[in-house]
């Protein structure tokens, strides 16, 4: 039915995750019923981690990590989204050997948030780190780790508004800003000029470029990709915070925009003849999916 199908060149896996499911590979490679643990999900994408799960990727919790008893010569692996101090303290106490996959940007920014703390803190200093992120994201729970919890977290303009109102964000003390690197640039920059608005003294907001480039360049290009085509079928999994984030933004400029996991929830119904149809994914997206998923849509 439809007249083309493309696949947009610029998605599937970005550079932290090619790394880390790479690592997984190259260690389970020709060790048959051999395991390797990973502390979380190395990849939101469900299609993607059955398929490591075949060769021996297992997943486990913080609160598996908790109840173990002991891991003496086992492997985990950390995965691309990093992990706080305490993660890493835990699992050398229960004697894992650990292969550190976090990605290079996120360990960059981690370090940024300790010093930026240590800044606003020296000689008794008063300030804040204020974190543009989803609450409970893997990456957020690993950065608000490296100061100890204290950081204030803003998923939102509406809730950034409220804390304004009821003081959790103060307005009077040298305050420094970062983002999860997964984050829409265009949010980040609307949070960051109300804060800059709102402050007392402007000049006490210290902003840090933290969206990863990667992830941000595609934002404008994927916007683009999304308004050249008549229908746009966005694939990843559903638990991906960069997939909700760039399909919305698929779908605001193309209103006929679907996101599906695999080529199972494609409904033949959503296309018209002659629609010249995009397939994109987010950086948790495989390659290999994204094909399957075109071969599909080109045989209906």
């Amino acid at each position: 039915m439809p007249s083309s199908v493309e696949i947009d060149s610029r998605s599937g896996f970005c550079g932290g995750v090619i790394r880390a499911i790479s690592s997984a590979e190259k260690y389970l490679d020709g060790k048959d019923g051999e395991h390797l643990f990973s502390l979380g999900a190395i990849v939101h994408n469900e299609e993607e981690l059955d398929r490591l799960a075949k060769k021996g990727l297992v997943c486990i919790d913080l609160q598996d990590l908790q109840d173990m008893k002991a891991a003496e010569g086992e492997m985990l692996l950390i995965r691309a989204h990093g992990e706080p101090p305490t993660t890493y303290d835990r699992a050398k106490e229960l004697g894992f050997n650990i292969i550190d996959c976090t990605c290079p940007v996120v360990l960059k920014l981690q370090n940024s948030i300790k010093e930026a703390y240590a800044r606003l803190h020296e000689n008794g200093g008063d300030g804040q780190i204020v974190l543009f992120g989803k609450v409970g994201h893997a990456e957020v729970l690993g950065l608000v780790g490296q100061v100890k919890g204290d950081a204030i977290i803003v998923e939102n303009m509406s809730q950034l508004d409220a804390m304004l109102q009821d003081g959790t964000i103060r307005i009077d003390v040298a305050t420094e800003v970062f983002s999860q690197t997964t984050k829409s640039p265009v949010e980040y920059s609307e949070i960051c000029d109300r804060l800059r608005n709102t402050m007392e003294h402007p000049d006490q907001l210290s902003v840090h470029d933290t969206i990863c480039s990667q992830v941000a360049s595609r934002h404008e290009a994927l916007a683009e990709f999304a308004r050249e085509h008549d229908v746009i079928i966005f694939v990843s999994g559903k638990s991906s915070s960069n997939g909700r984030v760039l399909s919305e933004l698929c779908k605001s400029v193309n209103i006929r925009t679907y996101h599906v996991c695999s080529e199972s929830e494609i409904r033949p119904e959503w296309f018209r003849e002659d629609d010249r149809v995009g397939i994109c994914g987010a950086t948790s997206t495989p390659l290999w999916l994204l094909e399957s998923v075109a071969a599909h849509v080109a045989a209906l």
